[in-house]
């Protein structure tokens, strides 16, 4: 029996909503590359904001049922991966708040862990926790940006990072993970109101406010440990 026409032509505009996250990715990209950082983080935010809405809209409207040759999760991930680890690796590298050498190091382990953990058909437990430190590095690297930590610092985070990713500890999903799920938005809301005014200081040339630093350090933290100490107290599996 073949499928109304409405519902194939929504399922495949959800996939091209998806995307679409390549082309916002794009010109993070150029931005990066001519050093215009307010702006290729600003895309790299209208890139996250697309991942966030697309698989609660390819559950609602049952696009893989509808539309079963296309794997939405591959597209995904494809996008994830470019957004998420390829451009904030190279951002690092750009920025030039490393010697180039450890820079070279950082995107190294940036691309290459990321690359591996997505091979990884592990890389989820049974309460949606991610198993191993996740490909979040759009939102370590940005933290980085923001606190402007001392060169050795950034460095160790991104070392400790890089290793964490093949060591089973957990790390939350903001938004599917059940257990403190009010608490973990709360502070998602908070790094991404706290990320705007970061992004809208940079744009017009302004320093960051301390209290977005701030505001972005503790949920940061917060979103970075809680599935360790969840999974230590036997709060996640």
């Amino acid at each position: 029996m073949s499928r109304p026409s409405n519902s194939v032509l929504i399922a495949f505009a959800v996939h091209a909503f998806t995307a679409s996250g390549a082309f916002w990715a794009f010109l993070a990209l150029v931005a990066a590359a001519e050093g215009r950082f307010a702006n290729m983080w600003f895309w790299l935010g209208i890139a996250l904001l697309v991942d966030g809405v697309d698989g609660p809209m390819a559950r609602y409207f049952h696009v893989k049922s509808v539309l079963p040759n296309w794997s939405g999760e591959l597209l995904d991930c494809i996008i994830d991966y470019v957004t998420f680890a390829l451009i904030p690796a190279f951002a690092l590298y750009q920025s030039g708040f490393l010697a180039e050498v450890y820079s070279f190091i950082c995107a190294a382990l940036i691309v290459c862990t990321s690359a591996i953990y997505y091979a990884d058909t592990r890389m989820k437990s049974r309460d949606n926790f991610f198993i191993g430190f996740p490909i979040c590095w759009n939102m370590v690297v940005f933290t980085l940006f923001v606190i402007e930590p001392g060169w050795y610092i950034a460095f160790t985070v991104v070392i400790a990072s890089a290793v964490l990713s093949f060591i089973p500890w957990l790390y939350v999903h903001p938004v599917r993970v059940v257990t403190w799920r009010p608490l973990t938005l709360t502070m998602l809301t908070i790094w991404s109101l706290a990320g705007l005014a970061a992004v809208y200081s940079w744009y017009f040339g302004m320093e960051v406010p301390a209290v977005a630093k701030i505001a972005i350090a503790i949920s940061g933290i917060y979103m970075y440990c809680l599935g360790f100490v969840l999974q230590y107290l036997g709060k996640a599996a």
